[in-house]
């Protein structure tokens, strides 16, 4: 996988925190030039970005709300600048924002959520479809959920609903991009702890509960995720697209 990944030009979103930090790291680490999309995560961005230079290997840190369509711009243009193409695009970014049931549900919060997750993927990958359509083999990579397959936990309905709309966003548009010689595939995490997300809306409870159901009888990490991307990413000449590989110690299947 080192080997077909080494040189490649990568946009990360996210690239900074959590699952997108382990994928951007693993990047790196196989030889990628790398673009690191953040919004807040400044300090960690950079770093990487010395970290991929200290190895001799190009790399940009660019700041984008992706909810914009010409930040979405920008970050791609800044991309390609720096790196010289994009072969690789790793749409990362997104949120659960807040647990709300649907008597909580209003327009804002629901559009703030599809925003953050679907409709900034959308702006980002029209902007680099003409890059990465120069390539004789690239490859784009989505972060979907387990969410989006069983409809998640009380209070992620908004959530849930944006990632099952990426998996068929994954599906068309490899209908659409196989033709170019772009795949287009998608990885659907469960419960990954060590993460801001986890963090920050799955309590200890919660947590232990939803192992006791996973088979291997552990949660994920970061890197179980950010192994699965490099994967799906490198396999330029292979005959996978339009697929969503499942991350999750079986869960899905109990």
């Amino acid at each position: 996988m080192a080997d077909k990944l080494r040189n490649k030009n990568v946009l990360i979103t996210a690239g900074a925190q959590g699952i997108g930090e382990a994928i951007t790291k693993l990047f790196i680490d196989s030889g990628a030039n790398v673009a690191i999309h953040y919004f807040s995560s400044a300090e960690t961005a950079e770093k990487l970005v010395d970290y991929a230079v200290g190895k001799g290997q190009k790399a940009v840190a660019a700041r984008g709300d992706l909810t914009m369509e010409a930040d979405a711009r920008a970050v791609v243009e800044k991309t390609v600048e720096v790196l010289g193409g994009l072969d690789i695009l790793v749409n990362n970014a997104g949120s659960l924002v807040a647990r709300r049931k649907l008597e909580e549900m209003d327009g804002t919060f629901w559009t703030k959520v599809m925003d953050i997750n679907l409709t900034s993927m959308m702006y980002v990958t029209k902007a680099a479809m003409p890059h990465l359509i120069k390539n004789e083999h690239s490859s784009i990579v989505n972060l979907a959920s387990l969410a989006g397959r069983k409809g998640g936990h009380a209070g992620s309905l908004a959530y849930s609903t944006s990632k099952g709309a990426i998996l068929t966003f994954t599906r068309a548009l490899a209908s659409e991009l196989g033709p170019h010689g772009v795949r287009v595939n998608a990885v659907a995490p469960g419960l990954i702890l060590g993460t801001a997300f986890h963090n920050t809306h799955t309590t200890a409870e919660s947590a232990a509960k939803t192992v006791e159901g996973i088979p291997i009888n552990r949660a994920g990490n970061a890197d179980d995720v950010a192994r699965a991307v490099a994967y799906l990413a490198s396999e330029y000449d292979g005959f996978i697209t339009g697929a969503t590989l499942d991350i999750n110690g079986g869960a899905y299947n109990t």
